[in-house]
């Protein structure tokens, strides 16, 4: 049993498709506050950030701690979080017929180890349908995701090739969490 430090559904589904046994749990970081020059140097001080705030929470004597951080970028932009409805329209069209690259960190603190690993999976993507787009950002499912990006939902129909695991895509590389567990 592990503490998932992450309001993440997508996290948590992840660890349940995996058989890992779980308890979800976190305390806020603020992203906002971040300067990076890469994105690597982004999602790894937004991991690190996360990681101290639920460290000094919940510790990991008890369960060991896990958390995450997940960026897009496109076209040499770090593409956040969008924050209205023309923001995401902006972040999907940097996308759309481009490589989009979401790289994913984590870090596990157990008593034993400390894993902390950073992996990256690439997307081609055709151009993306306008009507569609549309129907995209008017559901609203766009809200909360890094990118404004749902490889599992609507930009699944525009991927024209994959370079990595959709596990890290999504938010957490359980294929590399499972070889230190």
């Amino acid at each position: 049993m592990l503490r998932l430090a992450s309001s993440s559904e997508t996290r948590a589904l992840l660890l349940k498709n995996a058989d890992i046994a779980f308890k979800q749990e976190s305390v806020d970081f603020d992203e906002e506050q971040i300067i990076a020059s890469s994105p690597k140097n982004f999602v790894y001080q937004a991991t690190v950030g996360k990681y101290e705030a639920n460290l000094k929470a919940f510790g990991y004597k008890d369960y060991p701690l896990l958390v995450a951080d997940t960026v897009v970028t496109s076209q040499n932009q770090i593409l956040r979080k969008a924050k209205c409805v023309d923001d995401a329209r902006n972040i999907l069209m940097t996308q759309s017929g481009s490589i989009t690259s979401i790289i994913t960190c984590f870090i596990y603190q157990s008593v034993e180890k400390k894993v902390i690993d950073i992996s990256q999976t690439d997307y081609i993507f055709k151009p993306f349908d306008m009507d569609d787009l549309d129907r995209y950002l008017e559901s609203g499912e766009w809200r909360g995701k890094a990118g404004a990006c749902m490889v599992e939902g609507f930009c699944k129909s525009y991927i024209k090739e994959v370079r990595g695991f959709e596990s890290t895509a999504m938010g957490l590389s359980v294929e590399v969490l499972k070889r230190f567990l």
